[in-house]
């Protein structure tokens, strides 16, 4: 057994005895030639993954390699646990990889801290091979640097980012209509981000709509309901009630989600109900009454006369954007045809309900 931990430890000094990436191989690979400088940014270390010149000298926990000089090594230690404050380091980037030009020691120093993040002054490559990948990245980085939004929206489909541009523009103009003219238009990417993107992203979220759709983000489905509830305007299959959480109109929807506290985003979440007739076997009516009745989901049961035995009602909470005959039919297949000595049902849900308090409550 002590030969076994050996032999993983071994192995794992082995790995870590690699060299970092080469920013000059993956520049080639990628052709990645045209730069823009973005200034200087907080960068998490873990996405800093090689070195412009001395990629040679760290391994791949860009830790000094052991035949290397470690002097200047000791002094940025000594001054990070002094707490003096460094310049910040220069990093080039690649697609969503970092590679240092200046700062190797302050990097390996903060990694062996156990720092999460780091200074950076920026300067970014951009791929200029015509991929799907690298198109819709360029196409990203187009819209970040423009809007400087959190780097939180993730596209996967080419030109998605050019109509959250249109969105950005129309709130801006609305902004400055709204009574200031000079309004900037990174403030109102900002507040687009905070007022229309967020709450909507939230919401889908806790929908749980995501789920349905593995191969998209939030952001697609935030991209999709947008442009089709406040650009096309066409008929949808979000399910009943969707107008009433996301007006046709983007700035009435920001206005909605303003009243609202942050606890109180929709979680999108809708009472339905429906009645069920059932037939059953003859003589277990009461029998089927009482396993039904046991039900959260149903509200109420009745034994009645003609062609089925019991009329149930139930009351279920499903998510906005689901179908009420999916989750309905899903109940009734897993619950209520699973009990004994039920022979058939039918389903009824209402278009439309009126209700009155019960006489007696009327009347006090």
């Amino acid at each position: 057994m002590i030969n076994y931990f050996k032999k993983l430890l071994h192995m794992k000094d082995t790995a870590d005895d690699g060299s970092v990436k080469s920013f000059v191989d993956n520049q080639q690979k990628e052709e990645a030639y045209d730069e823009r400088v973005l200034g200087i940014q907080v960068v998490p270390l873990d996405k800093i993954v090689g070195s412009v010149g001395r990629y040679k000298d760290f391994n791949r926990r860009f830790r000094l390699k052991k035949d290397r000089p470690s002097a200047r090594f000791e002094r940025v230690m000594e001054a990070f646990k002094k707490k003096i404050i460094l310049p910040p380091i220069t990093l080039y980037q690649i697609k969503n990889e970092y590679y240092v030009l200046d700062g190797n020691h302050r990097v390996s120093a903060a990694n062996n801290l156990g720092y999460e993040f780091i200074d950076a002054h920026i300067i970014e490559f951009l791929p200029s091979k015509n991929t799907l990948e690298n198109i819709i990245y360029r196409e990203r980085s187009a819209f970040l640097a423009k809007t400087k939004v959190p780097d939180t929206i993730d596209l996967t489909e080419v030109g998605q980012y050019g109509r959250l541009l249109k969105q950005i523009d129309e709130h801006h103009v609305f902004l400055m209509k709204a009574g200031d003219d000079e309004t900037d238009y990174l403030v109102a990417a900002m507040d687009w981000y905070k007022t229309i993107y967020t709450p909507l992203e939230t919401i889908i979220k806790n929908s749980r709509l995501d789920r349905r759709f593995s191969k998209r983000t939030r952001s697609d489905l935030y991209a999709y309901i947008s442009n089709h509830q406040w650009v096309r305007g066409k008929d949808r299959e979000y399910g009943i009630g969707i107008d009433q959480l996301i007006p046709k109109n983007m700035e009435e929807f920001r206005l909605k989600m303003e009243q609202l506290k942050d606890l109180e985003l929709p979680e999108m979440k809708h009472w339905i109900s429906a009645f069920i007739l059932i037939e059953v076997k003859a003589g277990k009516e009461l029998e089927v009454m009482d396993r039904l009745h046991k039900m959260d989901e149903i509200q109420e049961v009745h034994f009645v006369h003609g062609f089925f035995d019991l009329i149930a009602k139930i009351m279920m909470k499903r998510e906005l954007m689901s179908s009420d005959a999916e989750i309905i039919g899903h109940f009734l297949h897993k619950k209520v045809r699973q009990v004994k000595d039920v022979i058939k049902t039918q389903t009824l849900i209402p278009i439309s309900s009126r209700e009155k308090k019960p006489i007696l409550e009327r009347s006090s």
